[in-house]
């Protein structure tokens, strides 16, 4: 089943599409439909269905989109309306999209980030984070492509269909997609001198981090250190960020949580983890590796977090690849 936090509209989209086996954020095509799989992407085919919406106005504004409704499928179906020439997006990338979905049986606008208070989509084009349909509505187009896609039940809300949207169980539903850029998967800014004290961090050649915790007691107030220094924009209070992470115990050096090999990056607003990964965060600017060292009082609290090995007086470490950022 997947669902809808009730969230302000600003927010949703970075919520609105996950899929409900997705992970937890850290510290809290041819004539038929058939996928079309070519190397390390898989998309969804062109169909009558997806042929027969019309859609008209420029990449990365709003849409005109015309089409008789009822439209039903078994699979999605999507067409390619604008074929962008930047690099094309494959499973696994982290690819910023506009989109605007309508429901597929009476034709009527449930939602865009193109409306005013509406933001950026930061999708990582994988179908256990992201629901299916617009994973592979995506996947394998150029960067400044504009797609149209038609989503059944079962590739979208399934059969508890969406009741903040307005879509029932066997109503499918139409988006048209804009693929606008591709986020790198690591931090790429500026070295800079390590800091005494801190844990060391080595980097695999896929900027995965191999961190080595100081002996000795951990440090009782937060402490942050940057070792990449990005010239992106900073990150807001609120906004809703990308990034790669990998969380570790002070004392154990146990790793927790990462998102490297487990899915690659995860976008969240900042208010929506342990106060002082959000404190590592703030202030910051995209494409920085920043680590954070999380006394707790600013982490799990004296409950510590027993489904991930943290007791109430651990201190948790974290190293983060700080990749893109929006306003909410």
């Amino acid at each position: 089943m997947r669902s809808i936090p009730a969230l302000a509209a600003a927010a949703i989209a970075a919520t609105l599409l996950l899929a409900g086996c997705s992970s937890s954020d850290p510290a809290p095509a041819s004539t038929d439909s058939a996928d079309q799989a070519s190397g390390d992407c898989t998309s969804a085919s062109a169909g009558t269905e997806s042929n027969s919406v019309t859609v008209t106005g420029d990449v990365g504004s709003a849409p005109t989109t015309a089409f008789t409704g009822p439209l039903t499928v078994d699979t999605t179906q999507r067409t390619v309306v604008t074929e962008g020439t930047g690099d094309t997006v494959k499973t696994g990338d982290v690819a910023t999209i506009d989109f605007t979905i309508y429901n597929a049986t009476s034709g009527s606008q449930v939602f865009s980030t193109l409306d005013e208070g509406g933001t950026q989509l930061q999708l990582t084009v994988d179908a256990t984070q992201y629901i299916p349909g617009i994973v592979n509505a995506v996947n394998c187009v150029p960067v400044g492509s504009r797609v149209v896609a038609v989503i059944p039940p079962a590739d979208a809300f399934g059969d508890t269909g969406n009741t903040s949207l307005g879509i029932t169980a066997t109503d499918s539903m139409v988006m048209v997609a804009d693929v606008e850029g591709i986020i790198p998967t690591r931090a790429q800014g500026e070295d800079q001198p390590a800091q005494d004290g801190f844990p060391t961090v080595t980097l695999g050649d896929d900027g995965a981090p191999t961190v080595t915790i100081p002996s000795g007691d951990a440090p009782t107030e937060l402490k942050t250190e940057v070792l990449k220094k990005g010239d992106g924009p900073t990150v807001g209070d609120g906004d809703n960020v990308t990034v790669q992470y990998q969380g570790l115990v002070w004392g154990t050096g146990k790793i927790f949580d990462q998102s490297w090999g487990q899915g690659g990056p995860r976008t969240f607003p900042t208010t929506g983890v342990v106060k002082g990964f959000s404190a590592a965060l703030v202030g910051q600017s995209v494409g920085s590796q920043v680590v954070v060292v999380i006394p707790p009082d600013q982490g799990y609290g004296s409950a510590g977090n027993s489904s991930a090995g943290i007791s109430g007086t651990d201190t948790i470490v974290f190293v983060i690849d700080i990749l893109a950022t929006a306003s909410a």
